[in-house]
């Protein structure tokens, strides 16, 4: 029996598609491209020493998704599809609303022809809209989400309530991410925006490589420490292992609906992430304050605790170990 990974060439899949081979388990990968290159693919095989199958089509395309489900015993699906960039989502809305929303109903649809009933969805922290309550648990209060990108995902997750309450032998884990940042400590594969990036370390280490003159810290009159953003930032490899656990919980478990946060607990401001980068790597980063992004909201981080009860997960790697990472992904990029 094999799990299924739409988007599993991107960013997150990729490293949970190494946390899963390296777990013993069978994976089939779908990926257009779209965000990703094919050449993720191999270093996947070079990091865990083991092949799998790949499709390559876009995961909207419901013909071509069922043909892949009757040439594989497919148990589990991972849906690592979603466009993924909050600034984007605001230029872009129809897009977004298209991938990630149609790409999630065809997706679920092909499931239940099938009777893959198995499921677990990449949520994000932007679902709590502007948090009421800091740190925020698992029962804070969804909804007022403050761009296309987070309202896609809120309206899977209550297509997923909805499934399950029509369904209950449905297994569904939604897991809500935080902010990945790093990369695989072999340095293969990590974060590869396309032209300038939305999220925060990929600018980061671009500035401090020369790729781009300064990074742009958008506002610096929010209501924190130094007037910067603050957010939970998990390292990818410590997010992806989250997935592991996740299925382990659906295979052991059965039937349910679960949510859980996958975060550090900790909130790092902008400043603090470029302050901690040249801690790190001893590269300087030259930035300037613009204005603030649309649908970017002040403090956003976890309360993990239900993930590390129920799920047995808490996240191992520090802030270092996040730049480190970051930066050796970059260094061995330019060496290939």
């Amino acid at each position: 029996m094999a799990i299924l990974l739409p988007g599993g060439a991107g960013y997150i899949g990729s490293h949970t598609a190494v946390e899963l081979l390296k777990a013993g388990k069978e994976i089939v990968i779908v990926d257009d491209f779209s965000n990703s290159s094919p050449k993720v693919l191999d270093a996947i095989r070079k990091i865990t020493g083991k092949d799998f199958k790949f499709y390559e089509l876009d995961y909207k395309n419901k013909e071509k998704l069922e043909k892949i489900f009757e040439e594989n015993e497919i148990d589990s699906v991972i849906n690592f599809a979603g466009f993924k960039a909050v600034g984007e989502s605001v230029k872009k809305p129809l897009e977004y609303y298209e991938n990630n929303v149609s790409g999630a109903l065809v997706l679920l649809d092909t499931m239940r022809k099938y009777g893959c009933k198995k499921f677990i969805f990449s949520s994000s922290a932007t679902v709590y809209g502007t948090p009421e309550v800091i740190p925020i648990t698992e029962e804070s209060k969804t909804g007022g989400t403050t761009n296309p990108y987070g309202t896609t995902k809120l309206f899977i997750e209550k297509i997923l309530e909805d499934l399950y309450a029509s369904d209950n032998t449905w297994d569904i884990c939604i897991l809500r991410y935080f902010n990945p940042v790093g990369a695989h400590e072999s340095g293969l594969i990590g974060e590869e925006p396309q032209g300038i990036p939305n999220n925060l370390m990929p600018y980061i280490v671009r500035v401090a490589n020369g790729t781009f003159k300064e990074l742009s810290v958008f506002g610096n009159d929010y209501d924190t420490p130094d007037g910067t953003g603050v957010r939970d930032y998990i390292h990818v490899v410590d997010l992806s292992k989250g997935h592991v656990k996740a299925l382990e919980k659906l295979d052991k478990e059965g039937n349910g609906l679960y949510i859980y946060n996958l975060g550090t607990g900790i909130g790092y401001s902008v400043l603090d992430m470029v302050n901690a980068f040249k801690k790190s790597t001893g590269k300087e980063v030259a930035y300037k304050i613009t204005e603030r992004r649309p649908g970017d909201i002040a403090t956003c981080y976890a309360d993990p605790t239900k993930a590390k009860v129920e799920l047995g997960w808490v996240a191992e790697k520090n802030l270092e170990d996040m730049c480190k990472d970051s930066w050796n992904y970059i260094e061995m990029s330019q060496k290939k």
